[in-house]
């Protein structure tokens, strides 16, 4: 390289020649846009393998493309041992290559423009799925999911980000996409089946019951008199039978909490005495 002159240079068999090689483009930046452009990202194996640190893209396990402003899945359907991916946040709307990976356990494409979920019938081992927040409007389009015997998560609604899809506003889609999947365990994070699910059932009652008693009904503007002998004392005894099995589930649940925690503190006692340097190594216990 020849630094004497006001370009970069090169000398070749003693001539000397301008360098007008183009520098090379950084993985997030596509062919032909300069920085400041809005990008238009598509998944390459260079962006895979720096999010990754993997250098063979079938050795992916965990992934995380977040908030990226990708449209296009690319290569990602040859991460053929991928277990863990989070593409929300994106404007993804077609799943096509995620059709590839059977060993997905855990997706979430929640935020993005999704107006199907087809491909996701093809991973057979997916367990979670958050697809809060996209285009899904009726709940045909779940069925695609009926056959996926692992799925026991699923999320399409999600308060506290605000974020949700137009089937949502439907007041049955929650007893509807219960049918539909009836394999699930928890709807938009609430168990609705298994164990704890009736304490959920129970908040839901209780909840159901409180709305209808403090919007008065055709009966209670109806009624002569008003306030009939024994009124007060009947009403909390409808629900005082709801409250004492809510406040029963709880405390069978607390506890649980605790024997788990005691367990777990045992475990990692014997752990810890089994690893310490006075023992030998056949004395490892588990």
């Amino acid at each position: 390289m020849y630094k004497g002159h006001s370009k970069p240079c090169q000398i070749i068999g003693g001539e000397l020649f301008e360098d007008t090689a183009r520098p090379k483009q950084s993985v997030m930046e596509p062919p032909g846009e300069k920085p400041g452009e809005t990008e238009v990202l598509s998944i390459t194996p260079q962006l895979l393998k720096s999010h990754s640190g993997e250098f063979a893209l079938d050795s992916i396990l965990l992934l995380k493309l977040r908030g990226l402003g990708l449209v296009d899945l690319g290569c990602l359907g040859e991460c053929l041992s991928l277990e863990w991916l989070d593409l929300s946040g994106n404007a993804l709307t077609h799943l096509g290559p995620l059709a590839s990976l059977r060993q997905l356990a855990v997706l979430n494409i929640s935020n993005n423009r999704l107006t199907g979920l087809e491909p996701l019938a093809a991973c057979e081992n997916l367990q979670s799925l958050n697809v809060a927040g996209n285009l899904l409007a009726t709940p045909g389009q779940l069925q695609c999911l009926a056959g996926l015997q692992s799925l026991e998560h699923l999320r399409l609604r999600d308060p506290l980000a605000r974020l949700s899809n137009p089937l949502c506003a439907s007041p049955s889609y929650w007893a509807v996409v219960r049918e539909l999947l009836p394999g699930l365990k928890v709807l938009d994070g609430e168990r609705v089946s298994g164990q704890g699910s009736e304490l959920y059932q129970l908040c839901r009652d209780l909840d159901s019951s409180l709305r209808s008693s403090s919007s008065p009904g055709p009966r209670a503007v109806e009624a002569q008199p008003w306030v009939d002998p024994g009124y007060w004392e009947s009403w909390p005894m409808r629900n005082s039978s709801i409250l004492e099995e809510a406040c029963r589930q709880f405390q069978d649940t607390l506890q649980e909490c605790l024997d788990l925690d005691r367990q777990a503190s045992d475990c990692l006692a014997q752990a810890q005495q089994a690893l310490s340097p006075a023992e030998t190594t056949s004395s490892f216990v588990f």
